[in-house]
């Protein structure tokens, strides 16, 4: 089709080379499989009874909402490079729109309409595969945020709101943008899949080995359901998820050895967990639960992508220790034409 004879075009929307790499379809089959297995041990866990009522109703109503949410996240992903940086585009606004609310910053509306440029100006480099724009942004945009409060003329508070809009813009514009800058790679459709399916599994892996093998709590101050054993246990599973599906992503490539990819995954996993940590702290400084409940089973979309939140440039910076800068071969700065 004449539509998609620009590379840059083709990269941006065109759906057909979804599938081009089999791990793509690995990692979407896996997570259907994944699903439809737990709907099989709901549906055994109800029937004989070993679910109270309570229990039945909140494991249908998490299913039925990482169903959605499945489709919601792969589906821009296969779609294309420009659909998926609309997603995280969107994703990002939503995260920082239920912070902003938590902390109360949402009150100061000059710093949210700073954050929002500041995400949205993200996204707009992402697309345009600037690089350059998209690292300057984040002390670019700090620098704005402290003018902007300056301007308000409102000396009270100042530190308190300036610093909030910071820490909110760091962590969900600027550090979870970087999955919308990982599409500037030739194969970003398998790696930003296995990046959010290893960290999905670890918060899964965690959960599980620290059901099943207990013992000392993490930080029972910030997470008291967590334990040390789940954190180790997600560590080990995790890493050797990341390595055994980066090694086939990766072949015959510098990143292809078996340590470089395990520290990798120790990396994902770890920063995962404190990603959600992180959140936490946030929560029982509030007094809070959730930060909200529009995902039925979940809280908000900042409980659902907390651990997300941190590795996105963890992996970035990794994987271009041993190439040229990722997305070198791709073409560069389409829209401003550099």
């Amino acid at each position: 089709m004449k539509l998609f004879e620009s590379p840059a075009v083709e990269r941006l929307f065109d759906p057909r080379g979804a599938f081009d790499s089999w791990v793509t379809l690995v990692v979407v089959v896996g997570i259907f499989a994944a699903l439809l297995l737990a709907k099989i041990l709901i549906v055994w866990g109800t029937r004989s009874q070993r679910f109270s009522a309570a229990t039945q109703i909140e494991l249908a109503a998490r299913l039925r909402s990482w169903l959605i949410l499945v489709i919601v996240i792969v589906t821009p992903i296969l779609l294309g490079a420009a659909y998926t940086v609309g997603a995280v585009w969107v994703l990002s606004l939503l995260c920082y729109r239920e912070y902003a609310r938590t902390v109360g910053i949402f009150r100061k509306p000059v710093v949210s309409i700073i954050v929002v440029i500041c995400i949205s100006a993200l996204a707009f480099a992402s697309i345009d595969h600037f690089d350059r724009l998209y690292f300057s942004i984040s002390s670019l945009g700090i620098g704005v945020l402290v003018i902007g409060s300056v301007l308000e003329d409102q000396p009270k508070g100042f530190i308190q709101r300036v610093a909030l809009g910071i820490f909110g813009f760091l962590l969900f514009g600027y550090s979870l943008g970087y999955l919308g800058l990982l599409t500037n790679t030739p194969h970003f459709r398998p790696l930003l899949l296995t990046i959010i399916l290893a960290v999905e599994a670890n918060d899964i892996f965690a959960y599980c080995c620290g059901k099943a093998i207990g013992g000392r709590k993490l930080l029972p101050n910030t997470s008291p359901g967590k334990t040390l054993s789940g954190a180790v246990g997600a560590v080990i599973l995790t890493s050797l998820m990341v390595a055994s599906l980066f090694h086939f992503l990766y072949a015959d490539t510098p990143l292809d050895d078996w340590w470089l990819l395990l520290t990798l995954g120790i990396l994902v996993s770890v920063v995962g967990q404190l990603g959600d940590l992180t959140l936490s702290s946030i929560k029982r400084d509030l007094g809070i639960k959730d930060f909200g409940k529009v995902i039925p089973g979940h809280g908000g979309w900042l409980d659902r992508f907390d651990s997300l939140v941190l590795v996105p440039p963890v992996v970035y910076h990794f994987i271009s220790l041993f190439f040229e800068p990722l997305g070198i071969d791709q073409p560069m700065r389409l829209l401003t034409g550099g």
